[in-house]
């Protein structure tokens, strides 16, 4: 098996392809995790794909993270821009697991108070608007980011 990434989603993400589909798509979560199964295969990953509409779960999945994964994905939905604890969280993960953020809509279209993330700013990157597609762009950059520390740890 290869590297290992965490694929977290948060808050009503349980709810896609029902729930507002003008703004988050029609692809429904289980729709999602298969194309991310299917992406981390390709790609040499393993992927463990997880949601939960509770804080404390995810902070839970998050210190998991920092013992088992080499990556991790995080949609933290509405608790991107209130959830200190997650945030504390995502600081204790080691500098070798990569971390990317990802949301479905573009949250600089969107209403002000969903301009600013507590986790945006310790991510490696952040990608938004993309639809479904920001996750597999988040496998592809972290699988070329884990790529590139092997190879120069083999020079």
């Amino acid at each position: 098996m290869g590297a290992k990434v965490f694929v977290l989603n948060g808050p009503n993400l349980n709810l896609l392809g029902l729930r507002e589909p003008e703004v988050y798509g029609r692809d429904t979560l289980e729709d999602i995790g298969r194309a991310c199964a299917a992406k981390a295969r390709g790609l040499g990953l393993e992927v463990e794909f997880r949601q939960s509409n509770h804080e404390g779960v995810l902070v839970d999945w998050v210190h998991e993270a920092r013992e088992e994964a080499q990556g991790l994905v995080i949609n933290a939905g509405g608790y991107s821009h209130t959830s200190v604890a997650l945030r504390d969280a995502v600081l204790t993960l080691p500098p070798q697991v990569v971390f990317v953020e990802v949301h479905l809509s573009n949250l600089f279209k969107r209403e002000s108070f969903r301009h600013h993330s507590y986790l945006s700013d310790v991510a490696l990157g952040l990608i938004c608007g993309l639809g479904a597609q920001g996750y597999i762009l988040a496998l592809e950059a972290i699988a070329a980011r884990l790529g590139a520390r092997a190879e120069g740890s083999s020079a």
